[in-house]
């Protein structure tokens, strides 16, 4: 189930996404791996943002999508998904998947 966020992306500017990870406890964790990919609504991918692996893991990471991330063509939503593997007590390599819908506000006329 994907998380609405409730701030449009305003078209071609700077977008934050913040993702936090936590374990089966609810503890603040730092995944082994974490990756992330971005479409629209329909699951295409856009600007080539499939998979796209964080270099340094941390308990909370933040996405900065611009430009060419946020052009409106098409549908205007669209969904950060993030996969990330943790170690625990109950096993290594566990999975942790979320997703983010957001929105694009087209603007008029954008240079």
């Amino acid at each position: 189930m994907a998380t609405n966020l409730t701030v449009a992306a305003v078209e071609e500017s700077t977008y934050i996404v913040t993702a936090a990870f936590t374990d089966e406890a609810g503890t603040a964790v730092i995944p082994a791996t974490i990756k992330w990919t971005l479409t629209d609504i329909d699951g295409t991918v856009i600007n080539s943002r499939l998979d796209v692996a964080v270099a340094v893991p941390a308990s909370s990471i933040s996405i900065v999508l611009t430009g060419d991330d946020l052009v409106v063509s098409g549908s205007r939503t669209r969904i950060v998904t993030v996969s990330a593997t943790y170690d625990s007590d109950y096993g290594t390599g566990l999975s942790l998947k979320a997703a983010a819908t957001f929105n694009l506000e087209n603007l008029v006329s954008v240079s």
